[in-house]
């Protein structure tokens, strides 16, 4: 399929895998819920009444005080005592084979495209880190915030890109269904396009 660039009349040639895929919701939301899990760093960690240091020693005899029967000074129901149900250490990844995250990434550009979120440029650089010659940019593009994808990563783009708030810069490899879906316009170069539709396949 021709896929026509912004701000000019000349088109592109893509395959219809990468622009021309049905909107998968089901499995858009199931690859950007793994990639969320993914992030979660599953450190949380507390002291069973096992771990806690001490509570060897019987606090008070079995018989004759007159108060309740302890064998130990580190349970729950004491102060410095374990926890009842203490959280354990645990991975929260989910498993998302290639072909599922490939689907979804050809599912999210043609839904993209199909909403005019989607610009294709023929190329997005600056000759020196000034932002305001990228906000210029983005303004004649008009896109306030978003995503700006290219072949390989720019010292002078990111330096630009940095200072602006709601604009990120990523290569066409870091690129993945989180970061597109979570964008409200992708500025993606042609050269980013065709790497991209190379990687899927």
């Amino acid at each position: 399929m021709k896929v026509q660039l912004q701000g000019s009349k000349k088109s592109v040639e893509f395959g219809d895998a990468i622009f021309g895929a049905d909107f998968n919701e089901s499995l858009v939301h199931q690859v950007v819920t793994a990639y969320l899990a993914g992030q979660r760093s599953g450190s949380k960690a507390q002291k069973s009444r096992s771990d806690v240091r001490g509570g060897g020693a019987k606090p008070w005899r079995q018989k004759g005080t007159g108060r309740a029967r302890a064998g130990t000074s580190r349970g729950p129901l004491w102060t410095g005592g374990g926890v009842t149900f203490a959280a354990r250490p645990r991975n929260y990844s989910q498993k998302v084979n290639r072909k599922m995250y490939r689907a979804a990434m050809r599912s999210v550009l043609s839904e993209l495209l199909r909403q005019d979120r989607l610009l294709l440029v023929e190329e997005f650089t600056v000759e020196a880190p000034k932002t305001k010659v990228v906000h210029a940019k983005l303004t004649e593009l008009g896109v306030a915030s978003g995503l700006v994808v290219v072949e390989a990563f720019d010292m002078n783009l990111w330096l630009a890109v940095r200072n602006l708030p709601n604009i990120f810069c990523l290569a066409a490899a870091e690129a993945d269904p989180m970061s597109l879906v979570g964008s409200d316009k992708i500025i993606m170069t042609t050269a980013a396009a065709k790497l991209i539709e190379e990687r899927l396949g």
